[in-house]
């Protein structure tokens, strides 16, 4: 946690191993709200990277961030689904619009980009 609020907390996950974000150190803030945990986290990535799912201001698009949250979710199983989400994109439930089109479009380019944006900034 932040030194001047425990709400806070700087984290980081490991790019999955056979993605493009393998080897990769991904940090992430997560804030725990005043509902929490009757509501979710609020989660966002503060290393920069290419996914559909994840925005340029770091936002996550994953279910049980939103919708589908439970109290019975421990913050281990929110990042280790951040992680999943890192191994399995979704192009057909973007944040990124320009990303997932260009997932849809050539694949094999869109995931040599975000390998590319790995190496450069998730160290």
């Amino acid at each position: 946690p932040y030194e001047d609020n425990a709400r806070y907390f700087n984290v980081a996950i490991a790019g999955p191993i056979d993605s493009p974000y393998q080897g990769g150190l991904f940090r992430l803030e997560l804030f725990l709200p005043a509902e929490y945990p009757m509501g979710p986290p609020k989660v966002r990535f503060l290393t920069k990277l290419y996914h559909p799912n994840i925005d340029r201001l770091g936002r996550i698009c994953l279910d049980i961030l939103k919708d589908k949250w439970s109290p019975a979710l421990q913050i281990r199983t929110v990042l280790l689904s951040i992680q999943g989400l890192l191994s399995a994109p979704n192009p057909d439930d973007p944040l990124d619009n320009n990303a997932a089109e260009h997932w849809k479009r050539n694949e094999a380019d869109a995931v040599a980009k975000a390998k590319e944006w790995t190496e450069k900034f998730a160290k």
